[in-house]
């Protein structure tokens, strides 16, 4: 039983509860009444379950973080030689728990890229010295404290982030992820049927000032320049069907625009109600990140936002993002570019 929780004190109101006939519980026909709230206070095994239950079959030691999502994963270096057993098992918790982090790894940037290249194929990045990492440094003015998923202004957005901690402040700092399947299965009836049929548009062009803390009247055309790229929108399903595990899972976030047929206020509206659902606390994991840790997500089952509390303090991390696959919808259609035009985008 147990104790003081509420299944405890319902048996407890129970058993000092007159029977019918006005007679007291307590005595000799308290044994019997005992048993039987003994035997309805047994856990089944469907009780014990949660959506972010380890795989009991899994031959790595994972440690659930949240309810719904993320797990710890201890006991192997990430910069030594790991088998392809290990990198299976791996690859299947990443899936299974849409982020996997591994604390005090240590890596460099060569063993963090080597990692990288074992689970899938890195995107080039523009970290000097480096192939595919890209260095996120706060004294940049680096902030992606918005809920997104990596790149979904792309035909194709990554399938997986690796992200290494360099740097970390001494409190705050930390990193939010939200389950976008979990999401898709708490909705009404009614908005899954709605969602299931929209179509979202996501692009590349937002307030790079808000999003890199630069001030928009700073005159820094160069910065400007460097930071505000060339126009790349691409048209998803709201609801992709996940291509490893077939979940359904939520396709929005910060780079969506609006909804394929809907104009900018009804979209926002609607964007807003969608993503309340996925940010939901029950949905999401939370990481205190220290010098050395790894984390690795599901960019096709999350959202992800990073939380900025650390003030002046440095926080620095390095990411390379993983080659990902083009989504589809629930009715097996994929997702289309839109800018720049196909023929230019393939040449």
């Amino acid at each position: 039983m147990e104790g003081r929780g509420s299944r405890g004190r319902v048996y407890g109101w129970l058993l000092d509860a007159p029977d019918p006939e006005g007679r007291s519980v307590v005595g000799a026909g308290r044994a019997d009444r005992w048993e039987t709230f003994m035997a309805k206070s047994d856990v089944t095994e469907s009780e014990r379950s949660y959506v972010n239950m380890p795989d009991p079959q899994s031959p790595l030691d994972v440690e659930p973080v949240g309810g719904r999502i993320g797990a710890e994963i201890r006991g192997i270096a990430l910069s030594g030689d790991t088998d392809d057993g290990t990198m299976t098992a791996i690859r299947a918790a990443l899936v299974r728990h849409k982020v996997i982090f591994f604390r005090n790894q240590q890596l460099d940037d060569g063993e963090h890229e080597a990692f990288a290249a074992r689970l899938s194929r890195p995107e080039a990045g523009a970290t000097a010295g480096s192939r595919s990492l890209i260095e996120l440094n706060s004294s940049d003015g680096y902030a992606a404290d918005i809920w997104h998923t990596d790149q979904t202004y792309m035909r194709s957005p990554p399938d997986a982030t690796m992200l290494r901690a360099v740097v970390s402040p001494r409190a705050g700092g930390d990193t939010l992820w939200a389950n976008t399947a979990a999401a898709y299965l708490d909705l009404p009836d009614p908005l899954k049927i709605l969602a299931d049929n929209l179509w979202g548009i996501h692009n590349n062009i937002f307030d790079y000032a808000q999003v890199f803390g630069k001030d928009k009247d700073d005159g820094d055309e160069k910065w400007l320049q460097t930071h505000r790229p060339t126009l790349v929108e691409a048209e998803h399903p709201v609801v992709r069907v996940h291509p490893e595990t077939g979940e359904r899972t939520l396709l929005v976030g910060f780079y969506m625009q609006r909804f394929a047929g809907l104009n900018g206020s009804d979209s926002r509206h609607l964007m807003s109600v969608l993503q309340d659902h996925i940010t939901r606390p029950e949905n999401t994991v939370r990481w205190r990140w220290q010098v050395g840790d790894v984390a690795i997500w599901d960019n096709r089952s999350t959202q992800h936002r990073a939380i900025t509390d650390f003030g002046r303090q440095l926080r620095v991390m390095k990411r390379a993002i993983l080659a990902g696959s083009t989504p589809r919808g629930i009715d097996g259609r994929q997702s289309k570019a839109l800018k720049p035009e196909p023929e230019a985008q393939a040449a």
